[in-house]
């Protein structure tokens, strides 16, 4: 099992359920599944609850700058930048991702125009999966738009990276209300721990390897004049 033993690495969990602490998320229990994985390797695992935190709404790093009071943000990013593997976790509402789910993406996107020592956007070298829970469909749906979202600021996503779980549609019982089914979903527990053990081994294989080869994608080197032989089809 040494080959297994993933020590080094830091994975963050964002629950980005509707409910506050220390009220019960259904999302939560999809996180432990996945969680308990990890720590088990050797992975070292945070855990926030984005709705317990006073975060502005916003696409600027330090919404203070721009007339909020108070946020919350600039104090959470940093754990997110030291981890290399992200998982964002939320539930369903009207078939999309909640408030809370696509607040915490505005503020991701926030750092988008940053890089990295290399000249890179600042999340290269990363990886990023998600969890969705509901009782109503639109896993896919969700899962594509986090998923979209994170690999366009520069997170590596690796296969079969997203897993959830919906119980029948319409009014019904949520993924650990007793009687659901969802703890013992065997397509459930099969994406999740795939989607786990996937993240590990690209974080891993990027960690080891310096993360992303800095050519052909530095914004740095490309506002310089360096255009990695791009050829303007105007002087063809």
């Amino acid at each position: 099992m040494s080959d297994w033993d993933f020590t080094g690495l830091k994975a963050t969990y964002v629950n980005c359920t509707l409910k506050k602490s220390p009220e019960p998320s259904h999302t939560q229990g999809l996180v432990d599944a996945s969680a308990a994985i990890m720590r088990e390797h050797g992975v070292t695992v945070d855990e926030i609850r984005f709705v317990d935190h006073d975060v502005a709404t916003g696409v600027y790093p330090d919404m203070r700058e721009h007339g909020w009071e108070s946020d919350a943000w600039p104090d959470l990013y940093p754990g997110i930048l030291e981890s290399q593997i992200l998982v964002v976790a939320g539930p369903i509402w009207l078939g999309d991702n909640s408030s809370i789910t696509k607040r915490f993406i505005e503020r991701i996107y926030s750092l988008s125009g940053q890089l990295n020592e290399k000249g890179q956007y600042l999340f290269y070298g990363r990886v990023a999966g998600c969890l969705i829970t509901g009782n109503e469909d639109g896993i896919k749906h969700c899962a594509q738009n986090v998923l979209y979202s994170l690999q366009h600021v520069g997170y590596t996503i690796p296969p079969n990276a997203d897993a959830g779980w919906i119980g029948e549609a319409g009014p019904g019982p949520s993924y650990l209300d007793p009687g659901s089914g969802g703890p013992e979903n065997d397509f459930t527990n099969r994406n999740t721990t795939f989607m786990t053990w996937n993240l590990m081994h690209l974080a891993r294989m990027l960690h080891e390897a310096g993360g992303v080869p800095a050519y052909g994608n530095q914004r740095s080197a490309w506002n310089e004049g360096n255009h990695f032989g791009w050829h303007n089809p105007e002087y063809r």
